[in-house]
């Protein structure tokens, strides 16, 4: 899909999985996400949906790996799902290894999926939702110039506990200037 100077971001293949498994085990990196830890099945259930998402049409979801440029190793994933009831809103999300934070990588990843949702997909507005405690993620999507636009109380049920999520966004005008 996307080159950028450290990064690949492209489509998950078949092969994709056992990278994607090593990072979807691990407690830290799906603490504020709705799955995993998973199992071998789960991993390779999401990589074949994933491949199977790219044949509907029209195409609602996308999901992309990335991966690190110089050593073409897979280190997170990152997805854009179109809005079903706004059509020119899509919501993004990423996830990477734990191995891999603090390094940039994750707003690298962003900054491609934002570029592709208003210049190739076309859309009006691309928002996140985030974990109130997943500060990580937060300085992500502030860093990207996103604006937090409210608070969802006990919004996704995480490991049988109702957690709360900010809502951030950007529009086109905003991200162009």
């Amino acid at each position: 899909m996307k080159h950028t100077e450290r990064l690949i971001v492209r489509e998950f293949n078949e092969n994709d999985w056992t990278a994607v498994h090593q990072y979807a085990v691990r407690p830290e990196v799906v603490r504020f996400m709705p799955w995993g830890p998973n199992t071998e099945a789960q991993t390779k259930d999401f990589i074949e949906n994933a491949i199977k998402d790219r044949e509907i049409v029209p195409r609602k979801k996308y999901e992309f790996a990335i991966v690190i440029k110089e050593t073409d190793r897979l280190i997170g994933g990152c997805a854009i799902k179109i809005d079903p009831l706004h059509e020119k809103n899509c919501e993004i999300g990423y996830c990477l290894s734990s191995d891999y934070w603090g390094n940039n990588y994750a707003a690298e990843a962003v900054k491609v999926l934002i570029d592709f949702a208003f210049n190739t997909l076309k859309m009006h507005r691309v928002f996140a939702l985030v974990d109130i405690e997943n500060t990580r993620s937060i300085r992500v999507l502030e860093k990207l110039k996103f604006r937090k636009e409210g608070r969802f109380k006990e919004h996704k049920l995480i490991r049988n506990e109702w957690r709360d999520e900010f809502i951030y966004a950007i529009l086109i005008n905003e991200w162009k200037t």
